[in-house]
């Protein structure tokens, strides 16, 4: 499935703190380019409230028809501006929540608001949305509230970049960039970071596989190609302040061989001054999986 064709439903999370605003703004772009609807989720927390068991149903009951309130307001200013909503209040882990959420509504994106508080790191950050990144089977936007602001603003018209990573999310990564670039007419920057071999050796890939997606200079929209050596994340945090894009398109990897935090896209969770849409691999059909696992490791 497609970004375009599965962004019927855009779930947003919202903390009715403030955070969420900027979040808001883009996912009302979004639905409003797509023609999406928006489901306006909350969670209440057990690990805010020590436990939810603990917490008398009266104050509970308060907390979650005030948080309820609140959506069904957001929900009508959405409904006035032409984008039909719906809410949802729920306990529970916050990412769990929003996945469980995203899940039963069918949704083809996740948008996240974070704190964005420069060089304090992923988990001060955003650890809820890191670990709705490392959960949700739908592509997340994660967007900074602070960052998002002010001098940080995106440039109105800015470009779609991609962060262009060889591995099993790259052609949903280009996919999404893609239609991102084509939906609003944005140019599209791809940056791909070169290995010392690749430097030494005078090489663009990019260009290479980009081609490989059906995606060409001279199409539909400007293409062009940023190369940098040296650390991934630095090279795209670098390109970013260069170019000030409306929004950095990045490929997420399900699996890692080391502990903690692992790929370029959780790095730029807690680095990124734009919003940062974060792109899952396409799940495999079960009919395929089963025809993998019953061919021989040598045979493949």
């Amino acid at each position: 499935m497609s970004f375009a064709t599965g962004l019927k439903t855009i779930v947003v999370a919202t903390d009715l703190e403030g955070r969420s605003e900027a979040a808001l703004e883009y996912a009302r772009k979004l639905a409003g380019a797509y023609g999406s609807r928006i489901v306006l989720a909350h969670g209440l927390d057990p690990v805010e409230y020590a436990a939810v068991d603990a917490v008398p149903g009266k104050i509970l009951q308060g907390l979650t028809e005030q948080a309820r309130e609140a959506l069904d307001k957001l929900a009508g200013d959405l409904m006035r501006e032409g984008i039909h909503s719906h809410s949802e209040v729920r306990q529970g882990a916050v990412a769990q929540m929003l996945v469980d959420v995203a899940r039963q509504y069918e949704a083809g994106l996740i948008v996240i608001g974070t704190k964005g508080i420069q060089g304090a790191g992923a988990v001060v950050v955003g650890a809820v949305a890191e670990q709705l990144v490392r959960l949700a089977s739908c592509p997340v936007l994660a967007v900074a509230a602070d960052w998002n602001a002010g001098p940080f603003r995106p440039t109105p018209g800015g470009p779609v970049m991609l962060a262009m990573d060889r591995n099993d999310s790259m052609p949903a990564a280009v996919a999404t960039a893609h239609s991102l670039a084509q939906m609003f007419q944005r140019p599209l920057l791809v940056v791909h970071a070169r290995t010392p071999a690749e430097a030494s050796a005078f090489l663009n890939p990019a260009a290479a596989t980009l081609e490989e997606f059906g995606i060409k200079p001279g199409g539909q929209f400007p293409v062009r190609f940023i190369v940098k050596d040296g650390n991934p994340a630095d090279a795209i945090v670098a390109a970013i302040e260069q170019h000030r894009p409306s929004m950095l398109v990045a490929g997420v990897k399900r699996a890692s061989h080391s502990a903690g935090p692992h790929g370029t896209a959780f790095a730029l969770l807690a680095r990124s001054r734009v919003p940062v849409l974060c792109v899952p691999p396409e799940p495999v059909p079960a009919v395929q999986e089963r025809q993998e696992a019953c061919t021989p490791q040598g045979a493949r």
